[in-house]
């Protein structure tokens, strides 16, 4: 589920936020990297159980209306394709998937139903609906692609939705498009023959990329003077008041990498420094960046500080 960029996101708004120097117990801000990395499967949990609560609310829907009074023949008869999609049956009857929801306690829906209701009726109003509900029977094709078209076009952009993410969590908004695009990868390659573990997927690919996070936030701050050094030499015409907190703690960051971790290849860590910078700061900043970091690779070419390991990582 998380990539190396959104590691590197992730330690830099922790630095940003790192008020004391090397010498002082970051004990606790490394704390907060972690848990604001874990907390990342949170979200994850919440969106993805929204979609069962979605089914429930249609199926609540539908025994209300079998119930009334006046009930007409097609409250009594109705079309069950929505409630019976396939891909939701497969996600209702994962016993991991509901396991993770109980023991993380993602969200209580109940509490929040304003907002299943609104997904819902956005959803039940839409031409994707109105289309998919034409017939009374489908095949998992066709009731994945429903879900999936649902997914992307009315769900991960609502901006109800946008807005209540944000008050349970104002790190989620950073989170949002990386756990959207993992909900919907896992749902466009979704089988009707999909394990239990399929629908929880491991928020670090591998242990590695958890030591990275961890290494790569101690680094930084270990070697705080001797970073700010290199960055100071090569901004002595700039005015410091006029360099972006967010680029100063990226360069500190790209300095770290470049000097302290001999597998990660050069192109590597500018292009992401540059992909960062570009998102969160300011629209010049990349540009700025890309130039400090070019001037001090190549010293540090003609100097031997380069150690990188492996083919074709300079």
């Amino acid at each position: 589920m998380l990539n190396r960029r959104h590691i590197r996101v992730k330690v830099m708004q922790t630095l940003y936020a790192f008020k004391g120097n090397e010498s002082d117990d970051f004990s606790s801000n490394q704390k907060f990297l972690l848990f604001s990395i874990d907390n990342m499967y949170q979200l994850y949990l919440l969106l993805i159980s929204l979609l069962l609560e979605v089914q429930k609310r249609a199926e609540d829907d539908l025994i209300k209306k079998q119930k009334k009074h006046l009930a007409t023949q097609e409250d009594k008869d109705p079309n069950r394709k929505f409630i019976n999609n396939q891909l939701f049956q497969i996600l209702r009857e994962n016993n991991a998937l509901k396991h993770q929801i109980e023991i993380h306690k993602a969200v209580d829906w109940d509490l929040d139903s304003e907002y299943v209701d609104i997904i819902y009726k956005a959803i039940v109003s839409s031409d994707l609906y109105k289309d998919y509900m034409k017939t009374k029977v489908s095949d998992f094709k066709e009731d994945k692609e429903f879900i999936v078209d649902v997914y992307k076009e009315i769900i991960a952009p609502n901006d109800k939705l946008y807005e209540y993410i944000e008050d349970k969590n104002l790190t989620w908004l950073d989170d949002l498009p990386t756990v959207n695009t993992t909900i919907m990868k896992l749902l466009r390659k979704a089988k009707t023959t999909s394990t239990d573990s399929y629908f929880t997927p491991k928020l670090y690919k591998d242990q590695e990329d958890k030591q990275f996070a961890i290494d790569l936030f101690k680094k930084t701050i270990l070697n705080q003077v001797a970073l700010n050094q290199e960055i100071e030499l090569k901004t002595q015409n700039w005015d410091k008041d006029r360099i972006a907190n967010v680029d100063f703690v990226l360069l500190q960051m790209a300095i770290c990498e470049l000097l302290k971790f001999s597998s990660i290849p050069v192109k590597v860590t500018i292009n992401e420094y540059l992909e960062i910078a570009k998102e969160y700061s300011t629209p010049k900043s990349s540009i700025f960046i890309n130039g400090i970091l070019d001037k001090l690779v190549k010293e540090y070419e003609n100097d031997g500080k380069l150690n990188k390991i492996g083919r074709g990582l300079v």
